[in-house]
């Protein structure tokens, strides 16, 4: 068998997400529609993050295997042709180990957030940032958000229905930053529990405003009660960024 490497970007908004699902349209099923002409059978193309509805992705990391082996080139070029309709493209492919696995071999993942901050409506990043009037202190948010680096329970940022088997994990680090009217969210980690960053955003979010102290959002944080955090931050603003092998 022959395994290949994929890097894909993609606008998450007309997709109900990476993962295949019957009756609707998702990132998964469009690059295995894709790939079909020189595959000639149906194959499978794994992810190394499964973004949900509306979330974008900057350097997604796939693969997937065949018994025939392939041009790189030519698989990123047939592709592509493809997916001319679709708001995905095929960054690079190349041929790999066996043993890499896009999803298991990942040591770290990245994602970013993204808030325009200002008045105005949007134009340019309609669908691709959360519009917040509100002025934010993203040196406050900064500074807040190094409770969270480390390894804790992540409960209180834990959306119901995710499948992981503890709420316990380790966030290698998180920024924020501002540039003009952009305030930018950096996270990394190995893995994140269901809707972790988004929630994530939402509770520093209060920060920014002013509506909430340090104390308090360490005291919501340790409470490891959902109910107590804020309301979860939109996906249009997320993006898968990369992935560290």
């Amino acid at each position: 068998m022959y395994r290949y490497k994929l890097i894909i970007e993609y606008d998450g908004t007309p997709f109900c997400g990476w993962q295949r699902q019957d009756g609707v349209l998702t990132v998964q099923q469009c690059l295995e529609e894709a790939v079909l002409p020189l595959t000639k059978i149906p194959i499978v193309i794994n992810g190394a993050g499964r973004t949900d509805t509306g979330v974008h992705a900057l350097g997604q990391v796939a693969h997937f295997e065949t018994d025939k082996e392939l041009d790189a080139f030519r698989i990123q070029e047939c592709m592509n042709a493809y997916l001319v309709n679709y708001p995905i493209s095929v960054l690079s492919v190349e041929q790999v180990d066996e043993n890499f696995h896009s999803r298991f071999s990942a040591v770290e993942r990245f994602y970013i957030y993204k808030i325009v901050n200002r008045r105005s409506k949007l134009a340019l990043d309609i669908n691709r940032a959360w519009k917040l009037l509100k002025p934010l202190d993203a040196k406050k948010m900064d500074e807040v958000a190094q409770i969270l680096v480390g390894k804790h329970d992540f409960s209180t940022f834990r959306a119901t229905g995710c499948q992981s088997n503890s709420p316990v994990k380790t966030l290698n680090s998180i920024s924020v930053e501002r540039f003009g009217d952009q305030v930018i969210i950096k996270l990394a980690a190995k893995s994140f529990l269901y809707h972790q960053v988004r929630n994530i955003v939402g509770s520093l979010i209060k920060v920014g405003t002013g509506e909430w102290s340090e104390d308090k959002f360490q005291a919501i944080f340790e409470s490891r009660d959902r109910t107590q955090a804020a309301a979860t931050a939109p996906a249009c603003g997320l993006y898968f960024w990369k992935v560290r092998y």
